[in-house]
């Protein structure tokens, strides 16, 4: 017994220390915030301010379009996100419930997209975006996140572990797949659901690559690129503003996290419960 609970006392601390490893560099980039410029670069350590001060804040904010970025960037994964959760639960309550021919061969094509990386396709994608003249536009930038295939995988796993006698007594009381599929199985499916559209939203959120190539204009960039032309004129990097910049980033997917973290757990063991 004592064996046990030396053994579980050891592994939290090896996960405390693993957790404190991984977010040293967040806190650090959080004290740096609040530093001048003289503390950031001086030769020795310097974990904490000598006096905290908001004047990174503000220069952040005076020299980019930083709430601007923000809307932007909320637009972006907040639509594609809510696309991406509707796509992909009618895709996976087709694999899951429905019986056609090539169902299985058609699922596995499309499982099969995963290991095609995306950089393949950013040429292609672009071209085809631009040629609907689709650039400086929200739509533009959310074309490459309306579908997912890891989602669609997710919800199908989670619809599997329903019992397929729901299905069969609904349709026999006269209930359509489109009532089944709202009334019925949408609100079981809070958990996946939640958790499709908050990682979904928060890897949108902090996208970079394809937002900088579809927008021209300055009032339609996203925060994470917005963040990259804090850089000074003269070449020169003030940390200070980038680094308050980026923790202002980052406190909207935190509070996600943090509020939502119950579904984003429950959602990802309920769909692990049946291959």
């Amino acid at each position: 017994m004592k064996k046990k609970t030396y053994q579980n006392i050891l592994y939290q601390v090896v996960c405390l220390l693993v957790g404190l490893i991984i977010i040293a560099p967040i806190l650090y980039a959080f004290s740096i915030s609040f530093m001048e410029q003289r503390e950031i670069l001086t030769k020795k350590l310097h974990l904490l301010p000598n006096r905290f001060q908001w004047d990174n804040y503000k220069e952040a904010l005076r020299l980019t379009h930083l709430v601007r970025y923000m809307l932007n960037s909320f637009i972006l994964a907040g639509g594609s996100s809510l696309v991406r959760v509707i796509v992909a639960s009618l895709a996976a309550f087709s694999f899951a419930f429905f019986e056609f021919k090539g169902k299985n061969f058609l699922f596995m094509l499309c499982m099969s997209t995963m290991m095609i990386p995306g950089d393949v396709v950013l040429i292609t994608n672009y071209k085809t975006v631009a040629s609907l003249g689709l650039t400086d536009t929200y739509f533009g930038m959310m074309t490459m996140f309306l579908v997912s295939v890891m989602n669609i995988f997710m919800f199908r796993q989670y619809y599997l572990s329903f019992s397929k006698e729901l299905y069969e007594a609904s349709k026999a009381d006269g209930c359509g797949n489109l009532r089944f599929f709202t009334s019925i199985l949408l609100p079981l499916s809070k958990p996946v659901i939640a958790t499709v559209f908050i990682s979904s939203f928060v890897s949108t959120w902090n996208t970079y690559l394809w937002p900088m190539l579809v927008t021209n204009k300055d009032t339609m960039r996203t925060v994470q690129v917005g963040i990259t032309m804090l850089n000074s004129k003269d070449g020169g990097t003030i940390y200070g503003p980038i680094m308050a910049a980026s923790v202002m980033v980052m406190v909207p997917t935190l509070i996600i996290f943090i509020v939502f973290q119950k579904q984003i757990v429950g959602g990802m063991m309920t769909g692990s419960v049946k291959g």
